[in-house]
């Protein structure tokens, strides 16, 4: 079957295309009379969308930014109130981590603003910053430094450079090479003292903080379909939506679910799921959040790939996997024996902190949306 000649854009799609005669002829245009330069980018660079910031993601944008705008005066009226009728320190909470929704929402929209390069050294940054913060609650050995220094200034940037180019290989660096390299490189540095504990230490630190939150940026590469129910046939998503939409649907998934988890602990609260881990994280609470997830799933399905019922199935994973990876940090930290993996969040703790259930939420949500939405991976 003929192809279109675009190298980004498969088969499947072509066949879309000839359907639409003037659809084949613009992209047929664009690839003919673009200079070498454009192509390879078009190609091999950026990623597969031609509107970055489709009018869907700008709806969602500011359907966000007009809720926290709403919650903070809300808060702010609670807090001036003299009567005891509200728990101070749930209103102050709340208010932290609304604060810090703000900031990054605010990163979010100047990324997308400055374009796909730009997200990807946010989320470079982000992954190093948060390592850096949880070698720093794990203290090292001096024969661990050249491993750290492969670690940091290595394989956190060679992953971006993979999950920007959307190569295969990105899923393998870290968990096989980077994993194997590791122990290896603390063995030559001829320490024995504690071996085990700190090749661990250092492999689970890139899995959760540089490769996990990976996926996340992954979202904006990927090639997805959606079902026409008109047609029941399926179709290219990402030819005319931009992925941004799915990421930020993705990260506001988590974090109204992990604000959801924390005010339905606090007023229905009663059966804390481990004690000695996190005296704050109750049954009550983590129902709540699940059934939070799945109503905004549904309301905001327009924004993405799924339909209305893929879309709440798809909710519930995320809160419930990053439910699950606000629990293992808290256990983490409990055997150091921190409160917070840093400071550079001001009134929420460390980046780690901020970013723990979507490191464990990305690469699920990346996996299953892989699975059922990428061509040619869908049934």
């Amino acid at each position: 079957m003929a192809s279109c000649g675009h190298p980004c854009v498969a088969e499947p799609c072509c066949r879309w295309l000839r359907q639409r005669p003037e659809s084949a002829k613009l992209l047929a245009f664009v690839h003919a009379e673009s200079p070498p330069p454009v192509k390879f980018l078009l190609s091999n660079v950026l990623p597969p969308v031609e509107n970055w910031l489709d009018r869907p993601t700008l709806w969602l944008l500011g359907l966000v930014l007009l809720f926290l705008a709403v919650t903070y005066v809300i808060l702010v009226i609670l807090r001036r109130q003299s009567d005891a009728s509200v728990n101070p320190a749930i209103v102050d909470m709340l208010s932290q981590r609304v604060r810090a929704w703000w900031m990054m929402c605010a990163i979010l929209v100047a990324s997308f603003q400055l374009g796909y390069a730009a997200s990807m050294v946010l989320f470079g940054f982000v992954s190093f910053w948060a390592l850096r913060e949880y070698i720093t609650m794990t203290p090292t050995r001096r024969g661990d430094h050249r491993t750290l220094f492969w670690v940091f200034f290595v394989f956190t940037p060679l992953q971006y450079v993979l999950v920007g180019r959307y190569h295969p290989s990105f899923m393998l660096a870290i968990p096989v090479f980077a994993s194997l390299f590791i122990p290896i490189r603390i063995a030559f540095a001829g320490d024995h003292k504690r071996f085990l504990e700190r090749s661990a230490k250092i492999q689970a630190g890139l899995l959760i903080c540089v490769y996990s939150l990976s996926y996340a940026p992954a979202l904006l590469h990927m090639d997805l379909w959606t079902l026409d129910v008109a047609t029941e046939e399926w179709v290219p998503w990402s030819v005319d939506r931009s992925n941004a939409g799915l990421l930020f649907y993705f990260v506001l998934i988590v974090q109204l679910s992990d604000i959801a988890q924390y005010a339905w602990g606090a007023l229905l609260g009663k059966h804390v799921i481990a004690p000695a881990i996190n005296s704050s994280r109750t049954w009550e609470g983590f129902g709540g959040a699940i059934a939070t997830a799945a109503l905004t799933g549904i309301l905001f399905h327009w924004a993405t790939p799924f339909g209305i019922w893929e879309s709440s199935c798809m909710a519930m994973a995320i809160a419930v996997v990053g439910f699950s990876g606000r629990m293992v940090m808290s256990a983490i930290k409990r055997d150091r024996g921190v409160n917070d993996t840093g400071t550079l969040v001001t009134g929420h703790s460390g980046v780690l902190d901020r970013i723990d259930s979507i490191c464990f939420a990305a690469p699920v949500f990346f996996h299953l949306t892989r699975f059922f939405y990428e061509q040619p991976f869908i049934r």
